[in-house]
């Protein structure tokens, strides 16, 4: 059935005349997606605007999960922030399916031509060579080992990761290595590859990250659809602690009004399963994640919507997001404060510390030469 609309030219619009479709979607997302619709790039140049006196069912939208190859010739991403502790990261895979609503994230996907909408959960980019550009760049005479963040942008262990093993293929080059790696991730999938993060350990060069935003299973399922459990998450941390690799816990995002009660119970729960240090982040809320969230408030939570934002907008000097250095992670004023202190006190409650990233890069040293096959058949 054609859809009716028409196609809007806006090519000669610069992106700073190019606004964001603020509009709130008040239909709840698919099953299993965190977005509710597919809202245009704002590099787009030419836009679809759907009639609105035309009905066009859901199923026109296809909601398949896709997987297309990543020709980058880099996997090696560099970071100047002052916010995060990290000067290198890898990310194996751009888009990721674990359809996290409030994903920072998102607008990423707009560099490649996609939405930030449901083609971030959807259309997944598969780094196919990234072992093989990974162990090009660590065996370079001009590399100098340091932590490298594993990956900073998406998950790695999305829900493709289990069949690819693509993070697993370069977590094996930096144990070839000898390279500190850092890990972060929402998923028990992390256990699968406790073998190759344990040798690293013993050469303190390997840490590990569990991102925990909720103990509840209905806001886990709602906020973010394809990850694990908040207790198998926490199951994640005790096996990998048990196996002598250093695990914290990232209360992320913190979202007023939904889960920042949870604070001391999911510290109290971290601490119990072996974890030794403990961060949290408030809530984020970049470009096109502002609609995007709100559409996902609107449709699961309308009733708490008004003190999330009122919330929010006291933690951020009167708007949603914050995008300045020392600002934007935490944010300022008394609920901040609130969050500040009670995350602290529930930290040293439970012998946990601030976490920290220094690894040794000292035992590092190139191996001999190995080959790759390609994930997809190829070499």
């Amino acid at each position: 059935m054609p859809r009716r609309g028409r196609i809007e030219d806006r090519s000669e619009d610069s992106l700073d005349d190019v606004a964001l479709d603020t509009a709130v979607p008040r239909r709840a997302p698919p099953r299993g997606r965190g977005a509710a619709g597919n809202p245009d790039s704002r590099f787009a140049s030419r836009v679809y605007q759907p009639d609105p006196d035309a009905f066009e069912p859901e199923d026109d939208v296809d909601r398949r999960t896709r997987f297309l190859r990543d020709s980058t010739r880099s996997v090696i991403s560099r970071n100047s922030s002052p916010d995060i502790p990290f000067d290198v990261s890898l990310n194996p895979y751009r888009g990721c399916e674990h359809g996290c609503a409030y994903c920072y994230a998102r607008p990423t996907h707009e560099y490649l031509g996609f939405s930030p909408g449901l083609d971030f959960e959807r259309m997944i980019m598969v780094k196919e060579d990234a072992p093989k550009l990974l162990e090009r760049e660590l065996r370079k005479p001009s590399w100098q080992p340091k932590t490298m963040l594993l990956s900073g942008v998406t998950d790695p262990y999305q829900p493709i990761e289990r069949r690819l093993k693509l993070t697993r293929s370069c977590l094996e080059v930096l144990r070839d290595f000898r390279h500190p790696v850092s890990v972060i991730t929402k998923n028990h999938l992390v256990t699968r590859d406790i073998d190759i993060l344990a040798e690293l350990a013993e050469y303190d060069a390997s840490h590990v990250t569990l991102s925990i935003t909720t103990l509840n299973e209905e806001l886990r399922r709602k906020l973010e659809p394809r990850t694990s459990t908040g207790p198998r998450r926490v199951d994640a941390v005790r096996e990998l602690s048990a196996a002598g690799i250093p695990v914290s816990v990232n209360i992320a995002p913190v979202i007023p009004g939904l889960n920042d009660q949870e604070i001391p119970a999911i510290l109290e729960a971290a601490a119990e399963a072996g974890a030794t240090t403990a961060h949290f982040i408030l809530v984020r809320l970049p470009g096109a994640v502002e609609p995007i969230f709100l559409g996902w408030l609107e449709a699961h939570y309308p009733e708490r919507k008004e003190k999330v934002l009122g919330r929010l907008r006291e933690a951020r000097g009167g708007k949603l997001n914050e995008s300045s250095f020392g600002k934007r992670m935490t944010g300022e004023g008394p609920y901040a404060e609130s969050i500040r202190a009670m995350f602290h006190v529930s930290r040293k409650r439970n012998g946990l510390s601030e976490r920290s990233f220094l690894l040794s890069c000292e035992h590092f040293q190139a191996p001999g030469s190995s080959s790759q096959p390609g994930l997809f058949g190829g070499q």
